[in-house]
């Protein structure tokens, strides 16, 4: 007996459907009656905060979820019941009529296989090709997703590809055996703005040409307007509305979705006069100017700072030779100063240097060339004795708060070990400190006993900013700490981060690849391309002027929640591509 599909019935049927976890022998509901379908070729998004249920009704598609689990209701793929599969039929369901891409795929793909490999596996799993045919199939594959390479990516390990070229080979083996159904788990979330933009055109393209529904999970109404027809809103594993997606957006009914999109940052909010840039204005009249940016034209010197916390002085930083890598210049004659009570936004995609800038601002790092000085602590030399005197004054938030938190540890314990190992409380006043920082990122207080993989996301990033603020230092460096965050929970923390640098007065080198977060935060901002500083300035300047088209296009990458103006964004990008 095989799972037959119904090219008739909807691609997925969602009916009264509930799933419940089983906490200390207690059912705690993570879903509750939720119905709804997706047809063939059409993109249904499930927005929602962490917590909402939406990965969890996902995932009982697939019957992906643990064994303290239970699911109620119907799930139809195809026309056909799934809910109560064999094992067997599931693994002839999964693949052939559904897959999934997954949040982050340096997780969900295999470290020690060749890309190649785990593609040409799933292919030979359920299917007659030989391993012939199966690696040409791989190989037309990675071409369909646009890999620059595809014989180079074909070969190479998951690690050796950048997050969205990861994206596009996890995309490319969901594909492979051509899906009614392609669940899209939050597929944007870790990725710039440009790479995003890429990532969904590829998904609408292979809709379009696949006629395959897509059932895309997130917490970005940008990318919901840039990509679905449909949209169902879930709060607390319930819906709260569902519609057409131009409908919702534009006419909300429920509170909730009032509040999601209110919660979206938009490019000028930040300036004084609160007034938000016309992205769509300024981007046609670049087009229309056709503008010529001068190249050999070096970017303008910023102003001197008086007193700077952070000062970079034509500082480069290489990368050594690792084996077979060679060794790179990642970092090209950066110069740059923060203030006192400043927060400075360091804009680029991944590769260009940013993290790395961050890394030595606080000792992580060293420099090849230049000079490096954090609160008149001269760094450059990378003495060791020098470097750790710095720790009491710096402080980081990591991308990933999974891999930066001990897994051992509860939170509270892991919030209060910098406090305690620098000595300045202990005991009862550590415990003070720990609930109080807890209240600050908006996190129960109860939660000091949890571990870190009892928590969301964006629960365990509030931790890591919790964590980096314990010692109160002279100088934060943020590298995209509201990446992973829900757009609600995003624009607390970035509130957060700004009352706390209004009262402490710390400088922040505020590193993201989202000019709209970066313009919610910086007072000034300094754009970096491929190692080196393309312009730089204040908010004013970098958005309603920019001189660089590598700066035009980060604007023009950037979703808005707007149906109608990000179509007429998305057609913008593609003339300035064509033209470039």
């Amino acid at each position: 007996m095989s799972v037959r599909a119904d090219q008739t019935a909807p691609a997925l049927e969602l009916t009264d459907l509930s799933v419940d976890f089983a906490v200390d022998d207690v059912w705690v509901p993570a879903a509750k009656h939720l119905s709804y379908r997706i047809d063939r070729g059409q993109v249904v998004a499930v927005v929602g905060e962490s917590g909402s249920g939406k990965s969890a009704s996902s995932m009982a598609i697939l019957d992906l979820l643990p064994r303290n689990s239970r699911v109620r209701g119907s799930i139809k793929v195809n026309g056909r019941e799934v809910v109560g599969l064999s094992p067997r039929l599931l693994r002839q369901l999964r693949g052939p009529q559904v897959a999934a891409i997954f949040q982050e795929p340096m997780t969900a793909l295999n470290p020690v296989l060749t890309v190649g490999f785990q593609i040409v596996e799933a292919i030979r799993a359920h299917t007659g090709k030989s391993p012939s045919e199966a690696k040409s199939r791989a190989l037309e594959l990675l071409g369909m997703v646009e890999l620059p390479d595809p014989a180079k990516a074909f070969a190479s390990y998951p690690h050796q590809l950048s997050g969205g070229q990861r994206q596009r080979a996890m995309i490319a083996q969901s594909i492979s055996l051509d899906p009614a159904l392609l669940i899209a788990d939050e597929p944007t979330t870790a990725l710039d703005v440009t790479v995003q933009a890429e990532i969904l055109d590829l998904l609408r393209d292979l809709r379009d040409r696949l006629d395959s529904a897509v059932l895309l999970i997130t917490h970005d109404m940008g990318v919901v307007a840039d990509l679905a027809d449909w949209i169902v809103v879930m709060k607390d594993g319930e819906i709260v509305e569902q519609g057409d997606v131009s409908q919702v957006i534009g006419d909300p009914r429920a509170a909730y979705t009032r509040e999601l999109l209110a919660a979206v940052p938009r490019l000028g909010e930040g300036s004084e006069s609160d007034e938000t840039v016309d992205v769509v204005q300024a981007l046609a009249q670049v087009v229309d100017e056709e503008a010529v940016v001068d190249r050999d034209e070096p970017p303008a010197a910023a102003s001197p700072v008086e007193s700077p916390v952070l000062t970079l002085d034509n500082v480069s930083i290489d990368y050594g030779k690792h084996g077979r890598v060679p060794a790179f210049r990642a970092v090209h004659d950066v110069s740059l100063q923060i203030a006192e009570g400043e927060i400075l936004g360091l804009v680029g995609e991944s590769g260009s240097g940013k993290s790395t800038i961050g890394r030595a601002a606080i000792g992580l790092q060293p420099i090849a060339e230049g000079r490096l000085i954090v609160d008149g602590i001269d760094i450059s030399r990378g003495d060791r004795r020098v470097v750790k005197s710095l720790r009491r004054k710096v402080g980081i938030v990591f991308q990933d708060p999974s891999s930066s938190l001990n897994p051992r540890l509860p939170i509270g314990e892991s919030i209060g070990e910098p406090i305690l190992l620098a000595g300045e409380a202990k005991g009862a006043a550590l415990d003070k400190r720990v609930e109080a920082l807890l209240d600050e990122v908006r996190l129960p207080r109860s939660y000091r006993n949890r571990y870190p993989h009892e928590l969301s996301g964006g629960q365990k990033q509030r931790v890591g900013i919790a964590r980096a603020l314990g010692l109160q230092p002279r100088l934060l460096v943020a590298d995209e700490p509201t990446s992973a965050l829900d757009v609600s929970v995003q624009a607390r923390v970035l509130e957060l981060l700004s009352e706390l640098q209004r009262e402490h007065r710390f400088a922040c080198l505020f590193i993201s690849h989202d000019l709209a977060v970066v313009d919610a935060m910086a007072h000034r901002i300094v754009v970096l391309h491929r190692g080196a500083i393309a312009e730089q300035g204040t908010r004013d300047e970098i958005l309603r002027t920019p001189r660089e088209a590598y700066t035009q296009r980060l604007i023009a990458a950037i979703p808005v929640p707007d149906p109608a103006e990000q179509a007429l964004r998305r057609s913008l990008r593609q003339q300035m591509t064509d033209a470039s």
